[in-house]
C-alpha cells in the first residue's frame, strides 16, 4: 500500500484542509456535535477514556470558562503515510477572551488523520503553544457597531450562531 497519487492525493489534501478548518469554525460556534464528528470514532480522550461521547465532555469542559474565540487556520503542511493515514502541522492565530480579557494566541496543532468510511477524520490533535498575550482592548467591551451603519464596534458574532447561543445557555460559566 503506496500514498495516495493523482486526483485522490488532491481530493485527500482538501479533505483534510476540511476538516482542520470546520474544526476551527465548530470551536468558535461552539458546535460540539461537529467538532466531535472530525475525530475517529475510537479517538483517545486522555490516557483513560476513548470515543465521541467523552470527547464532547471534554471540549464542553475546556470551552466551558471561555466566552468568544477567534481561530483562523494559517499553514497547513500534510504528509502522508500511506493510503489511509497521514500526518500534519497546522499554524493557527486565535483571539480568546477569557477572565475578562482577549489573548492573542499563536498555537502549533500536530495533527494524525486516518481515512474512514466517513472520509478522512482525526486521530489525535496536540494543541502547543509559542504565546498568548493579552490585547491592550477587550472588544467585547465596545459599544454595538450597528453594522454596517458603524465600523467601530461590537457585532453580533458569535452570538448569531445558535449552537453558541445553547452552549452559552448550558454552561453559563464565562460568557
Amino acid at each position: 500500500m503506496g500514498t495516495p497519487g493523482g486526483i485522490e492525493r488532491l481530493l485527500a489534501y482538501e479533505e483534510i484542509r476540511q476538516i482542520v478548518a470546520r474544526y476551527a469554525f465548530s470551536i468558535d460556534t461552539r458546535d460540539l456535535d461537529t467538532l466531535v464528528s472530525l475525530f475517529v470514532e475510537d479517538v483517545a480522550v486522555g490516557k483513560d477514556h476513548q470515543g465521541h461521547a467523552m470527547l464532547k465532555k471534554y471540549f464542553a469542559n475546556g470551552l466551558a470558562p471561555i466566552g468568544m474565540s477567534i481561530l483562523s487556520v494559517t499553514t497547513h503542511v500534510i504528509d502522508f503515510i500511506d493510503e489511509t493515514t497521514a500526518t500534519g502541522e497546522v499554524y493557527c492565530t486565535g483571539e480568546i477572551e477569557r477572565d475578562g480579557h482577549v489573548l492573542r494566541q499563536a498555537i502549533l496543532y500536530r495533527d494524525a488523520y486516518r481515512k474512514t468510511s466517513d472520509g478522512w477524520k482525526f486521530v489525535q490533535r496536540d494543541h502547543l503553544l509559542w504565546y498568548s498575550a493579552p490585547q491592550a482592548d477587550n472588544p467585547r467591551d465596545l459599544p454595538p457597531a450597528h453594522w454596517p451603519k458603524g465600523h467601530i464596534g461590537r457585532g453580533t458574532v458569535p452570538e448569531c450562531f445558535p449552537s453558541y447561543q445553547q452552549f452559552v445557555a448550558e454552561n453559563p460559566l464565562n460568557h
